[in-house]
């Protein structure tokens, strides 16, 4: 499932997440910093939203209550709610 969300409080104005059940398959960001946001991807793909979760939630980018890393953990869990609402 392929889902789309708009960040909030972060340089990225979007997070496009693929999801096979809970296991995260492909990531892609708009905007950002272009090493941190290629990184990513390549370190939670086939990762659990779960671990995801567990790992970058609630990390902050300098002054901002937010990161990309902690849109991203939001962003998995809306995907996964929805596809198992669907």
């Amino acid at each position: 499932m392929s889902y789309i969300y708009k960040t909030k409080g972060t340089c990225s104005t979007q997070i496009e997440v693929e999801l096979d059940g809970n296991i995260v398959k492909n990531v892609k960001f708009t905007g950002g910093c272009q090493g941190n946001l290629q990184a990513i991807p390549r370190l939670v793909e086939g990762m659990t939203v779960e671990e995801v979760e567990r790992r970058i939630s609630g990390i902050h980018c300098g002054m901002k209550n937010t990161s990309c890393g902690d849109q991203l953990a939001k962003a998995l869990r809306e995907a996964y709610d929805a596809q198992k609402n669907a």
